[in-house]
């Protein structure tokens, strides 16, 4: 197939990598602001350009055949290699363009959001998109430039930094304490009413973490977000396992049993074809410098 790449079409290869990444020619088609005949169109032109099937055509979507997997990592780099060009022929003007990071909703919303109107007053040319949502991010297939993981990737051609680590422990407001006394132990955690994730929706081993504290913990509200936890838990809804951060300071909640605490971290990845995009790099280095700043907040 290498050896065809002469006859491909660069907008082409551009409509087959979004419809790889929306699984659907329609979502395709508004991600790339095209309609959706031109974008079937381009794709029978690389297809038939390469003598290859790139997608199995399904009522409700597509799906990449062992062909598009394959040529998916190409079609990647050629991507990248664009971008990089494209910087490279812009060398001496100012960082431009949009940047995309994934995140925590609790690390988004609560420390990120409130910090990146800095990097953007810096760079006026530069976007910055903050999608700050309790699940993973596939930079492989673009959902995000920069992801801010919970844990180390042990896969794929990914690149991560340790950002800090930070804690968890256990709350409850004032009123739930008044109303239902505090407990003295881990054992009596079964007496309370419990705030605590929708176990199905967990996305990382690293977040199923109330056995740690009870194996018995039954959640009596059960949220699929970090900060709808803390919402609820500062509302009197129950005792809740809260990051140390997004608590301290706020006099509604009272910490339980201080001195049981769970220790995690948090990664800035990055795709390894898109780390030397500068505009990415210079997000990503932003992210490190904010947190170094703020090293006793978490």
């Amino acid at each position: 197939m290498c050896a065809e790449y002469s006859r491909m079409n660069w907008d082409d290869v551009r409509v087959f990598l979004a419809v790889a990444r929306q699984g659907q020619l329609l979502g395709a088609a508004r991600s790339l602001g095209l309609n959706h005949a031109t974008v079937a169109r381009r794709l029978n032109a690389l297809e038939q350009a390469l003598g290859s099937t790139f997608f199995i055509r399904r009522t409700n979507g597509t799906e990449l055949s062992g062909e598009g997997e394959r040529f998916l990592i190409h079609a990647e780099r050629m991507e990248s290699a664009m971008l990089a060009a494209q910087e490279a022929a812009g060398a001496d003007s100012q960082i431009a363009g949009t940047v995309r990071v994934g995140a925590p909703d609790g690390f988004g919303v609560a420390f990120l959001a409130p910090r990146l109107g800095r990097l953007t007053r810096r760079h006026p040319g530069l976007r910055v998109e903050l999608v700050p949502v309790p699940r993973a991010f596939s930079l492989s297939r673009r959902e995000a430039d920069i992801a801010v993981a919970i844990e180390r990737p042990r896969e794929g051609r990914l690149v991560a930094r340790k950002l800090t680590d930070y804690q968890l422990g256990l709350y409850a407001a004032r009123d739930y304490l008044n109303e239902r006394g505090v407990p003295a132990s881990l054992e009596q955690l079964g007496e309370h009413q419990l705030v605590g994730y929708v176990e199905d929706l967990i996305f990382s081993p690293w977040l199923d973490y109330t056995g740690e504290f009870s194996r018995q913990w039954r959640s009596s509200l059960a949220i699929s977000s970090a900060m709808g936890q803390a919402e609820a838990v500062r509302a009197g809804a129950g005792i809740g396992i809260l990051h140390t951060y997004m608590a301290k300071g706020d006099e509604r909640l009272v910490p339980i049993l201080p001195e049981h605490k769970l220790t995690r971290s948090y990664w800035t990845v990055v795709h390894e074809d898109l780390r030397a995009i500068r505009r990415v790099a210079l997000v990503s280095e932003f992210l490190s410098e904010i947190v170094a700043e703020a090293r006793g907040y978490f």
